[in-house]
């Protein structure tokens, strides 16, 4: 069992990290490269959500069919995708602007996102089936190389886009994630199971994992608002270079990449905990956002150091808030009888990642959207107004499951 664990923690973390450096490339550089070609705001913040559309189906249909496809089948094939489709997005910048461009964006990212909801529905999965005791501090451990794949996909990013175009990070990357097929196929072990006869529809008739499915949304829909509005913002108001601007995202990942591993191991040690957790993590993002710009009637003026400040607020809070929620919907799970297995953890780990993929699908349309009718001040008061109703919501759950215990 311990080389077991061995091999998953290797091999999920190579997928935490691969995955999110790739996604997280585009942040510095994308916006301004589309808009040259053609895309409007608007646009480009669609061109993101098409991946979390794309996402958000293939969380649903992997973690329905895991069993049925196998979690090691789907994983390595959910690498491949990926690699492949990042490759392809690198040749992008030859193709025709306009119309052209948008199309072959959106295909391309939908693919990709395809493959990245194989990837990630599997892998979080048999880690909490190989870890059942420690959910909380694995998931919150690996969401170090999570964080570490945020980290170094900003300011890599750029370095490389104003280094030697718009190609290079595109190719590096794809290629990394292509030799991790074969690595994940020798180290990841196989984990057979039995379908069970649960279903999302059973799962979220739970009033509370519904409301941290509406958590989640606001949390997954903050960072997609961050990755298509916060680099022009940074561009226009503090005039930074592409390569500057993927270093402020370190504002975000630093903190979120450092704290998970705590918060995990406290969300586990003392289950009780975890519900203030999730509460305190909404507020902080609401606080993160208010002032990220910040908002007009604070009548503050826009500087760097607050918009670094905020980002790292926004960041702590993402780290607190999203850790303990896949011990609390699986064992929300488990009281109302769901069978304990890998067909149980993967309708987790698809409903995850739907709900992620429902919020990355909102936060650039809509951050896009209203930046361009806006500003990117109103826009993030309103992104920051979403996740305080979320943590609001989700207390007055707690306090009232609290008031019918004590009567």
């Amino acid at each position: 069992m311990f080389r077991t664990q061995i091999f998953t923690l290797i091999s999920v973390a190579s997928v935490n990290f691969g995955s999110m450096i790739c996604y997280s490339i585009l942040a510095p550089f994308f916006p301004h490269e589309a808009l040259q070609k053609g895309a409007s705001q608007t646009v480009v913040g669609l061109i993101f959500g098409c991946y979390a559309l794309s996402n958000f189906i293939g969380s649903l249909i992997m973690g329905k069919y895991i069993v049925q496809i196998g979690a090691k089948l789907m994983l390595v094939s959910g690498l491949f995708v990926s690699g492949g489709c990042t490759i392809i997005f690198g040749f992008l910048d030859r193709a025709p602007s306009g119309a052209v461009f948008i199309s072959l964006c959106f295909i391309v990212r939908s693919i990709d996102a395809m493959g990245f909801a194989a990837a990630f529905t599997s892998s979080t999965a048999l880690a909490s089936k190989v870890f059942p005791h420690n959910v909380a501090t694995i998931l919150g451990s690996l969401q170090m190389f999570t964080g570490l794949g945020l980290i170094l996909g900003p300011p890599l990013g750029g370095w490389m886009y104003q280094a030697a175009g718009y190609e290079l990070p595109f190719l590096v990357l794809g290629c990394i994630l292509l030799l991790m097929v074969p690595f994940n196929m020798i180290v990841m072990p196989s984990c057979d199971a039995d379908p069970s006869g649960d279903s999302f529809i059973q799962l979220l008739r739970l009033p509370k994992v519904l409301l941290i499915c509406f958590f989640i949304f606001t949390f997954s829909s903050g960072l997609g608002f961050l990755d298509t509005t916060l680099s022009l913002f940074a561009m226009d108001t503090f005039h930074l270079t592409p390569s500057h601007v993927g270093l402020i995202f370190l504002g975000f990942s630093l903190p979120y990449c450092l704290s998970s591993p705590v918060l995990g191991f406290f969300a586990d040690k003392y289950p009780a905990v975890r519900q203030w957790f999730l509460v305190s993590g909404g507020l902080l993002m609401a606080i993160g956002f208010c002032f990220l710009g910040p908002a007009p009637f604070f009548h503050l003026p826009s500087q760097l150091w607050l918009t670094i400040f905020m980002l790292c607020v926004n960041g702590f809070g993402t780290g607190i808030g999203i850790t303990p929620i896949f011990p609390e919907i699986i064992a929300s799970a488990y009281e109302q009888g769901f069978v304990d297995g890998l067909s149980t953890l993967g309708m987790v780990s698809g409903l995850f990642g739907a709900c992620w993929s429902i919020g990355m699908l909102y936060g650039p349309m809509m951050g896009g959207l209203l930046t361009q009718h806006l500003s990117f001040e109103w826009a993030a008061f309103i992104q920051g107004g979403l996740s305080g109703l979320a943590a609001t919501l989700l207390g007055l759950y707690y306090l009232s499951e609290r008031l019918k215990k004590h009567r």
